[in-house]
């Protein structure tokens, strides 16, 4: 487990002073609303070492079932940094349009499709909003 804490805090480190800044508030406002929950970073390679995506900082667990019955492992809520600012992943979700719909208009300055909030400072979205959809996000995955 302390291996993951320190990637994900070399991670946050590795971004631009103020982006470092806005993703530890958002990191620690994640682990206060998910306390002990399972933490993951995937530093968005696949298995050739190839880039696939940006890293991310995973938070909580659940089953995604593939159309073959297989199954896998997997965070219930994403934090990446992205060009523009950062990025909420909010994973599981059957309803590909509740999020836009539930949240879209009521957060902010923010972009918002199935399965993500786009935003680019905190100060530009309702945080109480963000926890709204982050545990909507984990009770729908559960």
């Amino acid at each position: 487990m302390s291996n993951v804490k320190e990637q994900i805090k070399e991670y946050i480190a590795s971004q631009s002073e103020l982006k470092a800044s806005e993703m530890q508030e958002i990191h620690q406002h994640i682990l206060k609303l998910l306390p002990g929950c399972k933490l993951w970073f995937l530093d968005g390679k696949d298995e050739k070492g190839k880039i696939v995506s940006n890293p991310n900082i995973g938070y909580g667990s659940y089953t995604i079932k593939y159309a073959d019955g297989t199954t896998k492992e997997f965070y219930q809520i994403g934090l990446s940094a992205n060009t523009t600012g950062i990025s909420v992943y909010i994973m599981g979700l059957k309803d590909k349009t509740y999020l836009s719909q539930t949240f879209g208009k009521k957060i902010g300055k923010a972009t918002v499709t199935g399965y993500c909030i786009k935003f680019k400072m905190i100060k530009d979205i309702d945080l109480a909003i963000l926890n709204e959809a982050i545990q909507y996000g984990v009770k729908a995955s559960q």
